[in-house]
């Protein structure tokens, strides 16, 4: 097994009185909060409600290290990536001097124009090889993961919308292995297994800010473990007629 310091060690705002607290994504409180996330060698999710910023501060992390905003390795130079937010150039990241051999920003909702993007480049003289779009969307989920290698950093939002819960089991062990041969992640999730990933460090995106917390005290558990313990009555009660 390799150990070695991460190269993405914390993030923080940089110090600047232009930045309009009030205006998207500024105003989000999570984004107020950044200075304290500190990263984890291996493992770092980032879990909390839809608009809670977690996913807003990934891409950020991800283009502030000059990574596609729609994912794709720095190869991939599209002309029509989507807007990003300013929040990247306000970011400050403490680094390692020492370069990962490889980085990759993943995120499941533009796979599909990522690997569109890689069949044309491949039409137009690039060296040929499978297309994606040959694979369904979660098997080219995987093969991407398993192509991860070691001393590499990687970025993943939300991998689970494109994966069944046996294939996020199927991620969760190729993550393991990439991380004991160097590799870090840093992971936006709601998935509840891959939250449960050993020795994670996990970051609590919400109203109040951003927090570390444990496993079992986050939402996502709490909420799958009581509907799968008692899911006939929390049916009942989900889906009892409003009376009155």
């Amino acid at each position: 097994m390799i150990t070695a310091k991460p190269y993405l060690r914390e993030v923080e705002l940089r110090p600047d009185p232009a930045i309009d607290w009030d205006a998207y994504p500024f105003s989000i409180p999570a984004v107020r909060d950044i200075e304290q996330i500190e990263f984890h060698a291996d493992v770092t999710l980032f879990v909390g409600e839809n608009g809670s910023g977690k996913s807003t501060v990934l891409e950020a992390l991800a283009v502030a290290l000059e990574l596609p905003a729609e994912g794709g390795s720095r190869n991939v130079n599209r002309s029509d990536q989507q807007a990003v937010s300013a929040l990247q150039r306000a970011l400050l990241l403490n680094r390692s001097y020492k370069r990962p051999r490889s980085m990759y920003f993943l995120r499941a909702e533009s796979l599909f124009n990522v690997f569109t993007y890689l069949d044309s480049i491949a039409a137009d003289g690039a060296p040929p090889g499978p297309s994606m779009h040959e694979a369904s969307h979660g098997e080219a989920f995987l093969n991407v993961l398993q192509g991860f290698r070691g001393d590499g950093l990687y970025l993943l939002d939300e991998p689970e919308a494109a994966l069944s819960p046996a294939r996020q089991l199927a991620a969760l062990r190729i993550m393991h292995q990439a991380a004991r041969d160097g590799c870090q992640f840093i992971v936006a999730t709601h998935s509840p297994i891959l939250l449960a990933y050993p020795g994670a460090r996990i970051f609590l995106f919400d109203g109040s800010g951003i927090s570390e917390t444990r496993y079992e005290d986050t939402e996502h558990y709490a909420i799958t473990h009581d509907f799968l313990n008692h899911y006939p009555r929390r049916l009942e009660q989900l889906l009892a007629d409003d009376e009155g």
